[in-house]
């Protein structure tokens, strides 16, 4: 599934097609995603104006002059295409714009969502009400971790995964930040120490900036924009190097199931 890093890539990708550029058609291919999309789409966007693009956790949106937000989630395989050489039957929604470009979002597993939104997302989109502060943000402290994982006796893994504690963060990124921070995924919560967190926080946000600068990690389907594959997979310290020596000790990467998600990580270094 993309997560954060591939979701700001994606909005990055998308910034200079769209950005002050008029939408003069959007095109459905068919009724639905993972759900419905809005019976008023097709009338609300056409002949609007992009005024910005941006990120909330793992969606992103499309802000216009007409102060609607369209909210997109690529869910497990969505990718948008940009001028498309060829037609392909996952292309379920089309823009075209008054330059001439054309963005198709293409999803073959349909677990992606748009929405749109009247006014202010961050208030009005039901989803975003219970997100926690996004990782990369100032907010996004040692201090304020400590304090949402209080008294939680779930495990840091799973905790770092609720978009309630902090919003975006995603399976692989996770498991990358622990490791980097020496801490055990099964480690309960609220008993990390706030030194373990100090470790932890600028770990997140440096395994983040580092996916984000490698275009993110290419898994099954995704890719950027512009066709390019995500290239932090290379880096990757722990995810999917189960029975590979650690490359800090040499001790081999063992994978755990948590949540009913694999867990990677390095039995020695992590403690």
């Amino acid at each position: 599934m993309p997560e954060l890093p591939e979701v700001e890539t994606t909005v990055a990708g998308l910034r200079p097609f769209l950005e002050g550029q008029r939408i003069t058609r959007v095109t459905l291919r068919r009724a639905d995603l993972r759900r419905p999309f809005p019976v008023d789409l097709v009338q609300r966007i056409t002949g609007a104006e992009v005024t910005s693009l941006s990120r909330r956790a793992k969606y992103g949106l499309i802000l216009t002059d007409r102060e609607d937000s369209l909210i997109f989630h690529l869910g497990m395989s969505g990718r948008w295409r940009v001028n498309p050489a060829d037609e392909d039957r996952h292309d379920h929604l089309l823009l075209e714009t008054a330059r001439g470009d054309v963005l198709a979002l293409n999803d073959p597993r349909r677990f992606g969502s748009v929405d749109l939104v009247a006014g202010d997302a961050a208030t009005l989109f039901a989803p975003f009400l219970t997100l926690g502060p996004e990782p990369l943000s100032d907010a996004f402290s040692p201090a304020m971790l400590h304090k949402r994982l209080a008294g939680k006796g779930v495990a840091i893994k799973l905790a770092l995964l609720d978009q309630r504690v902090v919003a975006g963060l995603g399976n692989i990124y996770v498991c990358e930040a622990l490791f980097m921070a020496g801490i055990a995924p099964r480690t309960p919560a609220g008993k990390v120490s706030r030194a373990r967190l100090e470790r932890l926080v600028p770990a997140i946000k440096q395994v983040l900036l580092a996916a984000i600068a490698a275009g993110g990690s290419t898994l099954r389907d995704f890719a950027r924009p512009d066709g390019e594959l995500g290239y932090f997979a290379k880096e990757w310290l722990v995810y999917g190097r189960e029975g590979e020596p650690c490359r800090t000790c040499g001790t081999l990467i063992t994978r755990q199931v948590d949540g009913g998600r694999s867990t990677f990580f390095c039995p020695k270094c992590q403690k």
